[in-house]
């Protein structure tokens, strides 16, 4: 009876293959499979899971191993007898004729690692004359499989230490034969996971450190192989997209990656994806990433086989893989579905787990675990994920592989996004709910077809906040907010402006966006060009969009969700929520619309009130508008302006004097970094070399000290016993030596910051004292006056003033004061509250001491030095600079000749020259030769040339002598 048993089996199973290999029956149907022994019923799983990857399963005896697709022959044969010693394969595979893995078949259950021995037994046994028709590496054939029917687990044995990895289901023969023949054009690094151990050195130049790290790190986590995921967080605004082109650039040309699959979160977000890797400027290459590769976004029902980057959303893949056609435009209903439990993946051969070798999930909290991790797992691919907030399952699902970290408060310090403040807007209504009596006839309007009609309520209706816009809306509620908004937008939250700043409000669902967008044009008396509604159910939300960005007209933005995540509005100043958001990770792709910096040019072209005010002038801050108590949830974090009402004079002398809290050290570096915005690159400079440091590194660090990490690490590295006041404490000191121990820094800032703030007070009346006339000798000698008392106030900081002291106590006579030099101290003076130039001064002089001081039409830079003799040195008359040099190069000429030198004509052409350079640069050197006008007589080599050896002798006495 068992022999008759096993007979049957054998039989039905038999049959069973015949189907699978005639192409029909592909599904078993539950009652055959029962019937069948566990092996058998996995072999027959196995035998379709090959067919449908395209592998034709023979027995044996019917081998026809020209059988198949010409040109390719895949070809599974099965129970193939080995080498002596090595038993019975279950299945070889054969591609093109030629031997290239096996597969070891178990029952379903069966925990496949514990097999691998047996399946690697196999693939070194294979009998000696079959191996001039095989592919070997290291005496073994290179692929390698364990399957169940249930699990299939796959090593490439041309990887670099070959291990076992998961898979969904067989490559196709044509996937096997491309990297055979990789493997074969490059045998010292056959496979990706080869080539990203030896990548080119990363070009630097268009990245910022962020950028640098992460693509670095990946790179690092890639070739180290210790998982299959990697997570990148970084803020938003930060330059993850650019990022991610960057990396996939790299893999592409250099790692012998195919394909990269990049998944954003909406489906408007493709474009502008496809926008920055199609306007990617290779560095090493200087063509454009899609001049080198094909950028495509998923349309249709399936994937372009001559794709290198496919970008689309997760659930457009879900439908390509079940076989759906899928609209090109956006289509909410697709886009924004979330299935209620997790999906269920099907084998697709138009795209097959092998698709691609890099997976990019842009804002991976969104849709990376529960109801969609099927999808990712579907395919054999490298997973990265990109996020500004990760949660715990976002760690969870990539195996705690963060490479690389970048907090939103970092990005501040480093100037590539803006600090926010916080507006809170309470009502009645918005807080506290309200009631309608019963009988109350009201309006009540048909979601669908948007029709009113007016009914009276059957009885008392009490609703509460959170029904509030979505149960029952609230006219005069959301009137209320509004005018609240318009009465205090240039008093308190953008005090000083003029013009509506570019506004994005969201709200709950369309019919709320409907009713918003209404009362805000009611609300400032304004028409449609002012404000607009954007979301997926409005006419052409993407012409709108573009309008927002570049258009000065219109101000505010009402939308729902289209703007939530991913879109960039760089000139957005102000963020308003009429909706609550739960999410961490949503609040802060919201808040994100208004982090992004933006160029001063660019900001002033779509600012109307950009040319009157001195508060548009650049965008260094955007204001969170909180209509509905978003911002007290525990997972909002502060901004880093924390004591608003703390001077940046008073924080500096708090942190001079070690005294300052670590929320003040956060508002000063709040405030330092709105300030490295605002400062031009030669007063960047400056303040670079007064500090010894970028000014932006110091922010950094002051950052640093009030990071909660930070702090954590340092405490933790202090060990037990350690107070955590006393850590931070330690880290506020250090943070704030660069500043409390130099004045001249803290100085130099309070200068900048004068003259780049213009501060307008609108609140104090003023009364007239008295009025009078003051004669112009008096504003001249007040003006000579607080110039001495400046120079005595900041002798020790003014580098002319020292070099002048310097020239004092020498005794041979000095090269003189640098041209740069002066010119600090020009910028210096011209600042507020001063505002000196040296015209101003020389003028105030000659009014006060017109016996003294030689008349000076056009006073000019050089002209300071004449002044600090005057005032700190005692000189017994100002002379302008350029007159006391052409007298001194006189008098020098003449002690020539008396001395018996003669200079030819064109050997007084280059002295007269270099007099003149010396009059209006307070010196010269070498390198000014080879500009004008001693170009045009061949520079450095005309002067060795007409002036023989001695030029340089005579360049250096031309300093020492004319110089004052």
């Amino acid at each position: 009876m068992k022999i008759w048993g096993e007979l049957k089996a054998m039989r039905l199973a038999g049959q069973l293959r015949h189907q699978i290999e005639g192409g029909i029956g592909l599904v078993l149907q539950s009652g055959d499979a029962s019937r069948l022994p566990a092996e058998a019923h996995a072999r027959l799983l196995i035998d379709q899971q090959l067919h449908v990857a395209g592998w034709l399963v023979q027995d044996r005896k019917g081998m026809n191993l020209f059988a198949g697709e010409p040109g390719l022959h895949g070809i599974a044969v099965r129970e193939v007898i080995m080498a002596p010693g090595h038993g019975r394969v279950d299945y070889l595979l054969y591609v093109n004729k030629k031997v290239v893995g096996v597969i070891e078949a178990k029952p379903r259950g069966t925990t496949l690692s514990g097999v691998e021995w047996q399946s690697a037994m196999y693939a070194t046994g294979l009998p000696a004359e079959h191996r001039k028709r095989a592919h070997i590496v290291g005496e073994r054939l290179p692929f390698v499989f364990e399957a169940s029917g249930s699990e299939t687990h796959f090593t490439n044995g041309y990887d670099p230490a070959p291990r076992a990895r998961k898979v969904y289901n067989f490559p196709k023969p044509s996937t096997l034969a491309r990297i055979v023949r990789d493997a074969t054009d490059d045998p010292a690094l056959p496979t990706w996971r080869s080539k990203v151990r030896h990548m080119p050195p990363l070009s630097t130049e268009s990245l910022r450190p962020a950028q640098v790290d992460a693509i670095q790190n990946t790179e690092k986590s890639l070739a180290a192989q210790r998982a299959d995921r990697s997570l990148i967080q970084m803020a938003t605004g930060a330059g993850k997209t650019y990022t991610a082109v960057t990396l996939s650039y790299r893999l592409l040309k250099h790692a012998g990656f195919k394909r990269v699959l990049f998944l954003v979160d909406r489906n408007n977000l493709a474009k502008q994806t496809a926008a920055e890797f199609s306007n990617y400027v290779t560095p090493d290459d200087g063509r454009k990433f899609s001049e080198l590769y094909a950028v495509d976004r998923l349309k249709s029902g399936r994937m372009f086989a001559s794709s290198d980057v496919v970008i689309s959303t997760i659930q457009r893949v879900y439908s390509v893989l079940r076989g759906k056609e899928i609209p090109e435009g956006d289509d909410p209903s697709l886009d924004d579905f979330v299935p209620d439990a997790p999906v269920e993946i099907a084998y697709n051969p138009d795209m097959p787990p092998e698709s691609f070798d890099l997976v990019i999930v842009d804002e991976a909290h969104r849709s990376i675990y529960g109801a969609w991790k099927g999808v990712l797992e579907y395919f054999d691919a490298h997973v990265l994920g990109l996020t500004a907030t990760p949660g715990k399952q976002t760690f969870a699902f990539f195996r705690q592989n963060l490479v690389s970290q970048y907090t939103y408060t970092e990005s501040v310090a480093d100037a590539v996004n803006v600090d926010f403040d916080i507006y809170r807007i309470k009502t009645e209504v918005s807080e506290n709910g309200s009631t309608i009596e019963a009988g109350t006839f009201v309006p009540k309007v048909d979601r669908r077809t948007r029709v009113q009609r007016i009914e009276a309520i059957d009885e008392e209706l009490e609703y509460k906040k959170s029904q509030l816009d979505r149960a029952v809306q609230n006219p005069n509620q959301i009137r209320t907010v509004l005018q609240a908004f318009r009465d205090r937008l240039f008093t308190e939250i953008f005090p000083g402006r003029t013009a509506v700043p570019k506004t994005l409000i969201f709200c709950k669902d369309d019919a709320h966006a409907e009713e918003v967008v209404t009362q805000v044009r009611q609300v400032f008396g304004k028409g449609n060009d002012f404000a607009a509604k954007i979301t997926y159910q409005a006419k052409d939300p993407e012409g709108h969009l573009q309008a927002f960005r570049t258009s000065a007209s219109l101000r505010i933005v009402v939308t729902v969700d289209m703007i939530a995540t991913g879109t960039d509005v760089k000139p957005l100043e102000c963020v308003f929520f009429m909706r609550d958001v739960r999410s961490a990770q949503y609040f802060e792709q919201m808040k994100g619309r208004g982090a992004r910096t933006i160029a001063k040019a660019d900001f002033q072209a779509v600012t109307p009130d950009a040319q009157t005010c001195a508060a548009a002038q650049e965008k260094t801050r955007f204001v969170i508008v909180d209509a509905v108590g978003v911002t007290e949830h525990a997972f909002v974090d502060p901004p880093l302006m924390r004591t608003k009402s703390v001077s940046l004079e008073k924080l500096l002398g708090k942190a001079a004097s070690l005294t300052i809290t670590e929320d003040e050290t956060a508002t000063l570096a709040s405030r330092l970094a709105a300030l490295e915005l605002q400062v031009t690159p030669a007063e960047r400079s400056e303040l670079a070399k007064v500090a010894g440091q970028p000014l932006r590194a110091i922010v950094k660090v002051l950052v640093e000290a009030c990071d909660p990490q930070v702090q954590a690490e340092a405490l933790a590295a202090v060990g037990n016993g350690a107070e955590r006041e006393q850590v931070v404490e330690e880290l506020i000191e250090k943070a704030i030596e660069p500043l409390a121990a130099n004045p001249e820094l803290r100085t130099r800032i309070l200068e900048l910051r004068r003259q780049h703030d213009l501060i307008i007070d609108d609140t104090n009346p003023d009364s007239l004292i008295e009025a009078y006339g003051v004669g112009e000798e008096d504003k001249a000698r007040e003006i000579v006056d607080d110039w001495r008392a400046y120079l005595e106030e900041h002798r020790s900081e003014i580098s002319a003033i020292q070099v002048l002291q310097q020239a004092a106590g020498a005794s041979d006579k000095p090269t003189g004061s640098t041209f740069k030099q002066i010119k600090e101290l020009a910028d210096r003076i011209a600042r507020p509250p001063h505002r000196w130039t040296p015209q101003s001064l020389w003028a105030a002089h000659e009014q006060v001491e017109k016996s003294r001081v030689r008349r000076n039409a056009r006073a000019q830079t050089t002209d300071l030095v004449s002044l600090l003799r005057f005032t700190l040195a005692g000189d017994d008359e100002l002379v302008p600079y350029a007159d006391k040099v052409r007298e001194r190069y006189q008098g020098w000429l003449l002690q020539q000749e008396q001395a018996g030198v003669v200079f030819t004509e064109t050997q007084k052409w280059w002295l007269d020259n270099m007099a003149n350079v010396i009059a209006s640069s307070a010196g010269i050197d070498v390198d000014q030769l080879d500009g004008a006008p001693f170009d045009e007589r061949g520079g450095i080599d005309g002067a060795l040339r007409d002036l023989g050896n001695q030029a340089g002798e005579i360049l250096e006495t031309l300093n020492k002598e004319l110089t004052a």
